[in-house]
């Protein structure tokens, strides 16, 4: 009898152990957070939204104000897309509007949210609402210093790189989950999503032709958490200071020109002359080696680079794997007939990376484009800009 008594002691000490355990850890929290703003006596003729936003830069998204809820509009979520997707975002403790899917309603504002991308995650620390994140899709490519530091508290769940880890993000079970579509069924997370039950915004930031444009899409996230005033007024500094910096180009009548991108398994990528880096080049004083009209890239064989860039000035964004330039000619001895790599005037957006290979460039970068801006003034006219130091650029010797 005593020995069966002392079985069940030890049984019994063992569970306060691993419970005690459990205690010490500090896990993702869990469901949602009880909301005490919601509004208690609630009257249709009150303008709930004072602080309103509006996308000068951004196409891609739009947003109508009534007086308890918002309409907000994607409009191009991911390359030839046929559809568009609407977000009725409803002031806490006000009526619903009728004519709406129940997949489209979002009570604000937002007290948990997952996010898929790391783009998304400086949105949330400009707006001073990291607190609110309880799931990444990847732990270790994260470069913002207030996730970063709740990663590190283990506070934030991974969620799954390619494959989303559907069981852990119902139980975390956020207000909201923020991602993007590339309109591929079977590798977007966007439809599962839904049919889980799980309130679901697609940002469409990288579909935007302009840097200010991608930039803006800061006010797209800030709709989710009533946070307006803070992004309008984060947002003005940002679009200030590179209106500013790219007036200094303005005048330069020499401009270098530039390629960019490298031979991935037979196929260079060269930017359509509508696109992003295009208009990056444009307000740095630089002349971009682009194709046609697109706002994309197209497609393109290493000699059909060569004949047109082989005398450029400049050669940026190349191969995030190479550390020199013996690197870039080892791995293909053509690139050593470039005059850009003779002259030494090769540069990577890879400043920045993680020691897990996180690149800032595609996350910070894309919320400050004002200083990716002064880099690239510094690489082509660095008397324009004598006192900045290279942020997300290096120089490959």
């Amino acid at each position: 009898m005593m020995k069966l008594l002392s079985f069940f002691f030890q049984v019994a000490c063992i569970g306060l152990i691993i419970i005690g355990c459990n205690n010490i850890s500090n896990p993702p929290e869990i469901s949602n957070i009880s909301n005490n703003n919601c509004v208690q006596n609630y009257n249709p003729n009150t303008d709930y939204f004072p602080e309103k936003a509006t996308a000068k830069y951004a196409r891609g998204f739009s947003v109508e104000y009534k007086n308890n809820y918002k309409i907000v509009t994607v409009k191009n979520p991911w390359k030839d897309a046929k559809t568009s997707f609407k977000y009725v975002l409803v002031e806490c403790g006000t009526p619903a509007p009728e004519g709406f899917k129940e997949s489209e309603i979002i009570t604000l504002p937002v007290n948990t949210v997952a996010s898929l991308s790391t783009t998304h995650l400086p949105h949330l620390a400009k707006l001073e609402v990291v607190d609110k994140l309880v799931g990444v899709s990847n732990l270790k490519i994260v470069n913002t210093p207030e996730v970063v530091e709740k990663i590190k508290a283990g506070k934030i769940a991974e969620l799954g790189n390619n494959s989303v880890n559907l069981e852990r993000l119902l139980e975390l079970n956020p207000d909201l989950v923020t991602t993007y579509g590339t309109g591929n069924p079977q590798t977007d997370n966007y439809g599962k999503l839904i049919e889980a039950g799980l309130k679901v915004a697609i940002n469409a930031e990288y579909m935007e032709s302009t840097p200010l444009g991608r930039s803006e899409w800061l006010k797209f996230t800030a709709l989710f958490f009533n946070q307006e005033e803070k992004a309008e007024k984060t947002f003005s500094k940002i679009s200030k200071n590179y209106q500013e910096i790219a007036a200094k180009t303005k005048s330069i009548k020499e401009r270098p020109k530039v390629f960019t991108g490298f031979n991935f398994k037979g196929t260079w990528y060269v930017p359509g002359c509508k696109s992003y880096p295009a208009k990056y080049l444009a307000d740095a004083g630089a002349e971009l080696l682009c194709v046609g009209d697109s706002s994309g890239s197209v497609p393109s064989s290493f000699e059909y680079v060569f004949e047109r860039a082989v005398s450029a000035d400049y050669w940026l964004n190349v191969s995030q794997s190479w550390q020199s330039l013996e690197d870039a000619i080892r791995e293909d001895s053509r690139y050593g007939d470039f005059q850009a790599v003779k002259k030494g005037n090769v540069y990577n957006n890879n400043a920045r990376l993680n020691d897990n290979g996180g690149n800032d460039y595609w996350e910070g970068g894309i919320s400050n484009p004002d200083v990716i801006l002064a880099d690239l003034i510094k690489i082509f006219h660095p008397e324009l800009l004598p006192n900045h130091q290279l942020f997300f650029y290096q120089k490959l010797n």
